[in-house]
C-alpha cells in the first residue's frame, strides 16, 4: 500500500470508475425525475410473479401483468445488461466495462497482501500521529442573534464572542 506505483495505478482505476459513475448517476436522476411512476415498455416474453417487484419499482398496482416494466427498472436492466453490446460496439478493451476494472483492483489488493511482510500498525499509527495537526476553529455563528439584531436595527451594540 505504501508503494507509490501501486497508488498511481489505483488512482487511475478510481478515475476511470468515476468517469463511468458520474454520467450514469446523472442519467438515472434524469430518468427518475421525468419518468417516475410511468410504465415504459412491455416485454415480449412471459415472466413469473417474482419479477414483479423488480420490474415495476415505483408503481403500486397489484393487478398489472409482470410484462410491463417501469422506467427506472428499464434503466437498470439496460445499465447491467448492455455490457455485451458495449463490447461488440466498442471492442473488448473498452472503458465502459467496469467488471474488468473491478477485477484488476481486486487483484491489486491481493498483490499488496502477498508481499510477505506483516503490517506494522504501531509504526503506521505513529506516522499518522506525527502528521496530525491541531486546528483551532472559530465558530462563525457565535452570537449570531445579536449580529442579526444589530444589522436590522433591533439592538444597538454587539456582544463579544464567549468562545
Amino acid at each position: 500500500m505504501a508503494d507509490p506505483k501501486n497508488m498511481e495505478v489505483m488512482m487511475d482505476g478510481m478515475k476511470k470508475q468515476m468517469m463511468g459513475i458520474v454520467p450514469q448517476t446523472l442519467i438515472m436522476g434524469w430518468i427518475q425525475f421525468f419518468f417516475s411512476g410511468f410504465i415504459l415498455i412491455k416485454l415480449p416474453f412471459p415472466l413469473g410473479l417474482r419479477f414483479k417487484q423488480m420490474l415495476q419499482s415505483g408503481i403500486m398496482t397489484p393487478n398489472m401483468d409482470v410484462k410491463w416494466v417501469s422506467s427506472l427498472s428499464w434503466y437498470f436492466i439496460n445499465l447491467f445488461g448492455l455490457r455485451g453490446v458495449f463490447s461488440l460496439i466498442l471492442g473488448g478493451e473498452n472503458s465502459a466495462d467496469g467488471i474488468r476494472d473491478m477485477t484488476a483492483m481486486g487483484s491489486m489488493g491481493a498483490m499488496g497482501q502477498q508481499s510477505g511482510q506483516p503490517q506494522d500498525y504501531n509504526k503506521l499509527f505513529m506516522a499518522m500521529k506525527d502528521n496530525l495537526s491541531i486546528v483551532y476553529h472559530e465558530w462563525d455563528l457565535a452570537n449570531i442573534e445579536q449580529r442579526v439584531f444589530v444589522k436590522y436595527g433591533k439592538q444597538s451594540r454587539v456582544f463579544t464572542s464567549a468562545a
